[in-house]
């Protein structure tokens, strides 16, 4: 199976992030799962590419073409993919994608996290999608998705469509016994209504 990998790019975050996500690269290569990720060659993004590398695992490295003049993009990809926008890019990993892990990264993590979060509510995939908690860092989002449920912003069961972890092998356990079932929220919440239980 091949598992994208959403996570920082950054070279000046703490080392125990780089090491860790190191590690998990390791890891999947271990079990002969495929890496896919942004194709960067920094901070969590190229640890889980070395990692993989280092490994003999395979790695599908995703990127546009203006990141190229930066010169900041892992050059030991079984395969790279160019894409025109950011937008084609994730839609070309979430494609080619089993399923997702999400490392510990910035804003382009937390939107990366958020749009496969909504198109598994949604209905429009089934994917086991995984937060690695290194260090507790997801400690104060995860807090915000209990206060956004406890205010109904956010039907509990959305909730059980993400799975948390704060170590590498019950995650990748996870995914390779992961079995999907009927995950559209949305869905429930309609027939719901249909129903007559509640007007809107």
């Amino acid at each position: 199976m091949n598992v994208c990998v959403f996570g920082a790019s950054s070279d000046i975050i703490e080392d125990k992030y780089i090491d860790i996500t190191y590690k998990l690269g390791c890891e999947m290569a271990k079990r002969k799962m495929g890496l896919v990720f942004g194709g960067g060659n920094c901070g969590v993004m190229g640890a889980s590419a070395r990692g993989e590398y280092d490994n003999g695992g395979y790695i599908l490295g995703v990127a546009p073409h203006f990141m190229k003049i930066y010169n900041l993009l892992f050059e030991n990809c079984t395969k790279f993919k160019y894409t025109e926008t950011m937008s084609e890019r994730k839609t070309y990993m979430e494609d080619h994608a089993d399923a997702f892990i999400i490392a510990p990264g910035g804003i382009g993590t937390f939107e990366e996290l958020f749009e496969v979060y909504t198109l598994k509510q949604l209905g429009r995939h089934n994917k086991a999608i995984a937060v690695f908690n290194a260090y507790g860092y997801y400690d104060k989002l995860l807090d915000m998705l209990d206060h956004s449920v406890q205010e109904n912003f956010l039907k509990k069961e959305s909730l059980e469509l993400i799975k948390v972890f704060d170590e590498i092998e019950p995650m990748l356990d996870y995914l390779e016994s992961y079995k999907g079932v009927d995950t559209d929220v949305m869905k429930v919440r309609y027939a719901f209504l249909k129903d007559g239980n509640v007007s809107e």
